[in-house]
């Protein structure tokens, strides 16, 4: 590494932060630490999703098991997906931080130092980093937290739960070919079949909106770009 690396002059004429070799070697050691963190996280989240999948396959396998068998668990189920999307809408929010500062260090000081044509300006990403780690905070809201994994993994799993219950309903025990039989096997209780239709309708349109419009958030922060850079 060129000594010029190590004395970066700000805009202003002044010298920025001077990095010795010990502090370079300390820089490398928390960059490797924040991609551990990342690393876990990422693996608790992968835990959730993996908790949907296998609970929505065991719903399908028990309402499939026969053509009398009731249609309710995969209703049931859905309620138990959502909470593991809001489990892991909270642990992305924990995720995003390391892998925001990952991501920071990675742009502002790896790759500058790499493509040896440019370097950064030590008084913005370095103030920006230390910031984040004397007063720590969530990049992103719970909301837009929700709406990225719903666009990353649970748009597909609430789909093919959606497909398989109405599947369910068309098909068993034979097949429907009206709609007042359509909605009479919906029934779930005291509870009509019209009624229920509705709950599920409202249900898979409030999660189409909150990707929706959480990806217009992102697309407004990140620009067009399908990977999120940055603080956030």
């Amino acid at each position: 590494m060129t000594d010029d690396w190590k004395n970066w002059h700000t805009p202003e004429g002044g010298t920025g932060n001077k990095f010795d070799n010990a502090e370079l070697g300390a820089l490398a050691h928390l960059y490797r630490g924040e991609v551990y963190r990342s690393t876990i996280w990422r693996t608790r989240l992968d835990n959730t999703t993996n908790w949907s999948v296998v609970t929505l396959g065991l719903a399908m396998s028990v309402t499939y098991a026969e053509p009398s068998a009731s249609p309710l668990p995969l209703l049931l189920v859905g309620i138990l997906v959502c909470m593991f999307l809001i489990l892991e809408a909270r642990r992305y929010r924990f995720f995003n931080v390391w892998r925001a500062r990952c991501r920071w260090i990675e742009t502002n000081f790896y790759a500058p130092m790499l493509l040896r044509s440019s370097r950064p300006e030590p008084g913005e990403w370095q103030d920006i980093l230390a910031d984040d780690y004397l007063r720590p905070k969530y990049h992103i809201g719970f909301w837009r937290s929700m709406g990225r994994r719903i666009r990353r993994n649970y748009m597909w799993i609430f789909g093919f739960q959606a497909v398989a219950y109405y599947g369910k309903i068309i098909i068993h025990p034979t097949a429907a070919v009206t709609f007042e039989e359509f909605f009479s096997r919906m029934a779930v209780g005291p509870f009509s079949g019209l009624f229920v239709f509705a709950i599920g309708a409202a249900f898979h349109a409030s999660w189409i909106m909150l990707a929706f419009w959480t990806g217009i958030q992102d697309r407004k922060k990140h620009g067009d770009s399908d990977s999120v850079s940055g603080m956030g």
